[in-house]
């Protein structure tokens, strides 16, 4: 079971809590200082940039939007909260983070730092999930997005009531924009539904399900990976299997989270002549939330076609 995919110490936060406190309080007393003055932008922050893209796209010009993890050549598994970024989410008036584990560290920042008027959207409450939900990696499911981007707008018209129906016209812009995605989700599904696929770890497989692939690797091993213990061995073996026996037509590889063991299956899929897509947990450089999408399902439907690889989203 997934517990806590941001290995930050056993405290949790690497912050060094006991000399950060008093200037967390004062982050916190400078953001109640300015509460009742009309700024300019509303303070954003999106913990994973995925949602900080959709932050920017409905705020717009009324929001100053950070992300907190934006590297993707990073593994987001072991990020560390810096002092900076602790006073930047204590001084946020809206922050968005995924939830199901994935970012407890927030909780902690917030908690040290509380502020009356602070807007916090937890993308899992959203979407109504259960803290035991296997899988943390909630931007790969179709519908979250959607309903994130309305839990934005309602936040900032709480913040800015004064520019709702501006808010709300971006919602309906960025609904009509994630068409050509779903688009290209029914395409695959209804051309390409029952292919088998392997995968490193659970990243993608909201998406992968969405366009009906069928994930082959065991899910213990997936959970594993993802958690960084040790696979049982029946399950290593299996997953060689898929790609000696050509069980599977892609391999979906998470680039930000790679090991030993994780190499050893993407040389032997690349062996196997089995095309490789990469995911991301972090949303790549140069794309919108939107685009990034729809580059994954377009990955997908070159390498069952033509056996194309994308190991890399350019």
């Amino acid at each position: 079971m997934h517990t806590s995919i941001f290995r930050i110490g056993s405290g949790g936060v690497l912050l060094r809590i006991r000399r950060l406190t008093a200037i967390l309080a004062a982050a916190a007393i400078t953001s109640l200082g300015v509460a009742g003055v009309v700024q300019a932008k509303i303070r954003a922050v999106g913990v994973e940039n995925e949602y900080a893209n959709v932050i920017a796209q409905i705020g717009g010009k009324f929001v100053a939007v950070r992300s907190i993890v934006s590297n993707p050549n990073t593994d987001p598994h072991v990020f560390e909260a810096s002092p900076s970024v602790a006073i930047e989410v204590a001084r946020s008036q809206l922050i968005v983070r995924n939830g199901v584990g994935y970012d407890t560290w927030v909780k902690k920042i917030l908690a040290a730092a509380p502020q009356a008027h602070r807007e916090v959207i937890v993308v899992q409450h959203v979407l109504g999930l259960p803290n035991d939900t296997p899988n943390p990696h909630l931007w790969y499911k179709p519908l979250t997005m959607p309903n994130v981007a309305h839990a934005v707008a309602a936040a900032l018209s709480k913040l800015d009531p004064a520019h709702k129906e501006y808010f709300y016209t971006n919602v309906k812009t960025f609904d009509a924009s994630l068409k050509p995605w779903y688009a290209a989700i029914a395409k695959f599904n209804d051309e390409f539904g029952g292919t088998p696929v392997a995968v490193t770890e659970p990243v993608g497989d909201y998406m992968l399900n969405a366009i009906g692939c069928i994930i082959k690797t065991p899910w213990n091993l997936q959970a594993a990976i993802m958690n960084g213990t040790d696979p049982a061995p029946q399950d290593v073996s299996i997953q060689n299997r898929l790609f000696r026996e050509h069980a599977v037509k892609v391999f979906v590889y998470n680039q930000q989270v790679t090991d030993p063991l994780t190499a050893s299956f993407l040389h032997l899929a690349e062996k196997s002549h089995i095309p490789v897509v990469g995911v991301y947990e972090t949303m790549p450089t140069g794309y919108t939330y939107q685009k990034w999408m729809l580059a994954e399902v377009h990955a997908m439907r070159l390498a069952v076609t033509r056996g194309i690889s994308t190991k890399v989203l350019r």
